[in-house]
This record gives C-alpha cells, sequence and structure tokens, in this order.
C-alpha cells in the first residue's frame, strides 16, 4: 500500500505539516504529563483509524519509556486497571473531543468538570491542544491513506 500522496513534497501540505508539527512541540514542552500525552494521541488515533498514527504514537511511547501492557489496553481502558483517575479522566475526554460529531452538544459538562479536577488550567490547555492537535494529523493521515508499520521512533524528531 502506498500513500495517495506523499504530503511533505506538495508545498501547500508541506508547510501546513510543518506548522501543526510546531505547535505539537509546545504540547510536548507543557507541564502536560508525558505519558498523559502517550495515551490521548494513541487513543485518538485508534478512534480515527489512523494506522500510521497508531504505530507511531505506540512506539514513542514505548521508545520514552511507557509500559507495553498499558498501550496495549488503551483502547480498553475502562476496563483496565492500569491507569490512574487523571490518565482516566484525560482518555474520557480525548473520546469525547474525537467523537464530536457522535453527540450533539459536543462535550459534556461532567467530561470536562472531572478533567478539571486532575488538572490545572495550563495542563487542561494543553490537553485540549493535543486532542485537537491528534485528531488534525488523524484527519490528513487518513485522508491520505499513509501506510502504518515503517515507523521509526525518532523519525521527526
Amino acid at each position: 500500500m502506498s500513500a495517495r500522496l506523499n504530503a511533505l513534497e506538495i508545498p501547500t501540505v508541506g508547510k501546513f505539516v510543518k506548522h501543526i508539527v510546531a505547535a505539537g512541540k509546545v504540547i510536548q514542552e507543557s507541564p502536560l504529563p508525558l505519558a498523559t500525552q502517550h495515551l490521548v494521541t494513541l487513543r485518538a488515533s485508534q478512534i480515527n483509524g489512523c494506522g500510521f498514527c497508531t504505530d507511531m504514537h505506540f512506539k514513542d511511547a514505548v521508545a520514552a519509556g511507557e509500559d507495553a501492557v498499558r498501550l496495549n489496553l488503551v483502547a480498553t481502558w475502562r476496563e483496565a486497571t492500569l491507569f490512574t483517575e487523571a490518565e482516566r479522566a484525560a482518555l474520557e475526554l480525548t473520546e469525547e473531543g474525537t467523537r464530536i460529531a457522535d453527540a450533539a452538544g459536543g462535550v459534556p459538562d461532567e467530561v470536562w468538570e472531572n478533567a478539571a479536577k486532575h488538572y490545572d488550567e495550563e495542563q487542561l490547555g494543553a490537553l485540549v491542544g493535543i486532542i485537537a492537535l491528534i485528531n488534525a494529523f488523524n484527519r490528513l493521515n487518513v485522508l491520505v491513506q499513509q501506510p502504518a508499520g515503517s515507523y521509526q521512533p525518532g523519525q521527526f524528531a
């Protein structure tokens, strides 16, 4: 399988990607815990069916020291006992923020309030940013059918 187009070779798309990568660096440098960032990007990518991003974020998380068992259980986080209450709140916000079209009215207040119990405003802002960012990357890669499996950790660093 090959991508429909090489996004990085098309000037407009290449510039767009560079800007969203720069936005990602802002989030990486935020006070939102790195483990939470990995869980969020992996879960949104799973929901959106983005094989490339699922592969990338799993491998990057493992390279950063995240436990592979926890990563394997992200899709079933509600039943798994390996996530903190804060991580659960972030995963719930990720799912609601990713599935906006599934629920008229957007993210329920109780989901936001639960996240706000565990994260300060700076961290919440970073959480909102990373959810929006990964959804943008997922959509780009799904649209162009970017193949999964060949990503190497740190490839785009």
